[in-house]
C-alpha cells in the first residue's frame, strides 16, 4: 500500500453553536490541512497519483472556503462548521475528483491551531 500527503493551507471564520462560550463567539483561524491519499499498485509512470493533480483537485476545494465565513457555506448548514466538519468535507469532495477508482483518500486532518486538530478516516 502506498500513501501520498498534501499539506495546504486557508484562513476562514466559523461560529460554533453549543460547545464552549468561547467558542461560539464569531473568531477565524489558519487552517492547515493534510490530505493523505492510497492505493495498491503504481502507475506507468512508477508514481501511484500525480502529486499535482491531487493538488490541484484539492485547491479547487480550499478556494471554497478561503476567507470565507464557514457558517454561511450551504455544506455546513446542517451542523457547525467544526474541524471534524471541515475534515470529512474536505474528504468526500476530494474523493468525488480523484477519477482513478483504485486511489482512495485515506484522511485528512484539519489543524485549527498548532496544538489542536480533527482527523476524518475512511
Amino acid at each position: 500500500m502506498f500513501e501520498l500527503k498534501i499539506t495546504t493551507h486557508f484562513s476562514a471564520a466559523h461560529q460554533l453553536k453549543m460547545v464552549a462560550k468561547k467558542c461560539e463567539n464569531l473568531h477565524g483561524h489558519n487552517w492547515k490541512v493534510d490530505v493523505c491519499v492510497t492505493g495498491e499498485k503504481l502507475n506507468d509512470a512508477g508514481v501511484l497519483i500525480d502529486f499535482g493533480e491531487i493538488k490541484m483537485h484539492l485547491s479547487k476545494i480550499i478556494e471554497r472556503l478561503d476567507h470565507k465565513f464557514l457558517n454561511d457555506l450551504d455544506c455546513f448548514h446542517n451542523g457547525n462548521p467544526s474541524s471534524e466538519s471541515i475534515a470529512r468535507y474536505i474528504s468526500e469532495e476530494l474523493q468525488a475528483t480523484i477519477s482513478n477508482p483504485s486511489i482512495h483518500v485515506s484522511r485528512v486532518t484539519a489543524w485549527e491551531s498548532d496544538d489542536a486538530c480533527a482527523t476524518y478516516i475512511t
